[in-house]
């Protein structure tokens, strides 16, 4: 097991399920202490129940990302605890009730949809950068998709637009903080099994169609998007800034072709 992560403090919004819950174990197996924010705080308890039963350092706080006040007092709780912020991994996000066409979507969802997936996104980073500024250093990796450098016809057109957004806005931020020290780069995953996606397969003719949008003919896991993660906000990628990492299984691969 490595400790490349000894001694850092990782800041995970959305870390009580799926991916983000994958990353918070990740992060602490390998020598970090990990402070969570999320919305499902039974589901984060757990999740820093099995980080401290491993022997690793944990912290979990209620969060509403789209909440300016909520977001605050997540930094300031962190920095109170930690006195740092090595590495944010901005991963909190929805795709939404249900799968509909563009025009059948409500005004309600679509705000939804972009308070969660671009606002909670800017309202971290925005907290974020200053304090990594100050120390010389940081890692942010923000959750978009690969839905955020293509389109499809399967009625997430909202969620489509929401993760455009969010690769726009990490390539923007990149390119303003890159020369203070602090690298921000996306990670686009293809479809995962995570209970958010699995929600949105309950038919079994969707998820046959979903499967057959990936190269390798299946759905990621949740770890096979954390390693890319891991690798972002580690040193073995110092000179990388401004990217979106896909790891979609082809999925973008075999919409170009």
């Amino acid at each position: 097991m490595t400790t490349r992560y000894q001694g850092k403090t990782v800041l995970i919004t959305g870390g009580a399920n799926g991916i983000g819950r994958a990353a918070a174990l990740s992060f602490a197996a390998e020598g970090a202490q990990v402070v969570i924010g999320d919305i499902a705080t039974k589901a984060g308890e757990a999740t820093i129940r099995d980080i401290c039963d491993a022997g690793g350092k944990a912290h979990f706080f209620q969060t509403d990302v789209a909440q300016a006040i909520e977001v605050d007092r997540l930094i300031e709780k962190t920095l109170a605890l930690c006195d740092r912020i090595d590495c944010a991994f901005n991963n909190a996000g929805i795709s939404g009730k249900r799968a509909m066409p563009l025009a059948h979507i409500r005004e309600d969802e679509w705000d939804r949809i972009m308070e969660i997936n671009v606002k909670g996104i800017w309202l971290c980073m925005r907290r974020q950068i200053p304090i990594m500024v100050r120390q010389g250093q940081g890692a942010i990796v923000n959750t978009a998709s690969f839905l955020g450098l293509t389109g499809t016809a399967i009625g997430l057109s909202s969620y489509v637009a929401s993760k455009h957004a969010v690769v726009g806005l990490t390539r923007a931020a990149a390119s303003e903080y890159a020369r203070k020290g602090v690298r921000i780069n996306s990670v686009c995953p293809g479809f995962v099994e995570t209970p958010m996606v699995n929600s949105i397969l309950s038919f079994p003719a969707m998820r046959e169609k979903i499967e057959r949008m990936h190269a390798l003919g299946r759905l990621g896991s949740a770890q096979e998007v954390v390693n890319a993660v891991l690798w972002l906000c580690s040193a073995e990628a110092s000179f990388v800034t401004g990217h979106d990492m896909v790891v979609d299984g082809g999925c973008t691969a075999k919409s170009a072709s």
